[in-house]
């Protein structure tokens, strides 16, 4: 009966002992993940050194897109809207840029304000119109460009290969702007 009793001991210290190491490991790599991410700045939101909020939408054609398919590419994030004279304006000039480098692991994604047009159809045929050859999605609800705080239209957003916003321009940017943005990033 007493070597059962010292056994039962020996094996409930045991559980204790493991059961205390578990713990500390567990938290050593819960503080380290932590500390790691506090190190680096990092958070998400919407100011330039902020991981740029994920979110999807439907393209077009009606396929979820979302921005973290975009994941280790360097990303032109624009809110635009076919009324918008300076939206107009920038189009060919992001255009341009996407055609010249878009093989340079780098996207142009549009985000159309469908929730301003007069109609979801005028979307479509502004894209055909301008020749239009990156991604574009609606947002039709308008929780995507709450989210980013869109004040003014066009509103841009850079965001580098691993997610962090580098840059914010409020109105329409040019072809010049574009590349010296993206001549930064990583």
């Amino acid at each position: 009966m007493r070597n059962r009793n010292i056994i039962a001991i020996v094996a409930l210290l045991a559980l204790i002992a493991w059961g205390g190491y578990d713990y500390q490991a567990k938290k050593r790599h819960t503080e380290g993940a932590a500390s790691a991410q506090q190190a680096a700045g990092i958070q998400e939101g919407i100011a330039v050194g902020n991981r740029a909020p994920d979110f999807e939408l439907q393209s077009l054609e009606g396929k979820p897109v979302k921005l973290s398919d975009f994941k280790g590419k360097k990303v032109l994030l624009n809110f635009w809207a076919t009324w918008c004279p300076p939206c107009r304006t920038e189009m060919p000039h992001m255009e341009k840029f996407y055609k010249e480098f878009q093989n340079a692991d780098t996207v142009v994604l549009a985000v159309n304000l469908t929730m301003t047009e007069k109609s979801a159809d005028d979307v479509p045929k502004f894209v055909d119109a301008f020749g239009l050859t990156f991604p574009v999605v609606k947002d039709e609800k308008g929780e995507v460009s709450g989210n980013y705080e869109v004040m003014a239209y066009p509103t841009s957003y850079i965001i580098d290969s691993q997610g962090i916003i580098r840059d914010k321009f409020q109105g329409a940017i040019n072809y010049e702007i574009m590349r010296k943005s993206f001549s930064k990033l990583n």
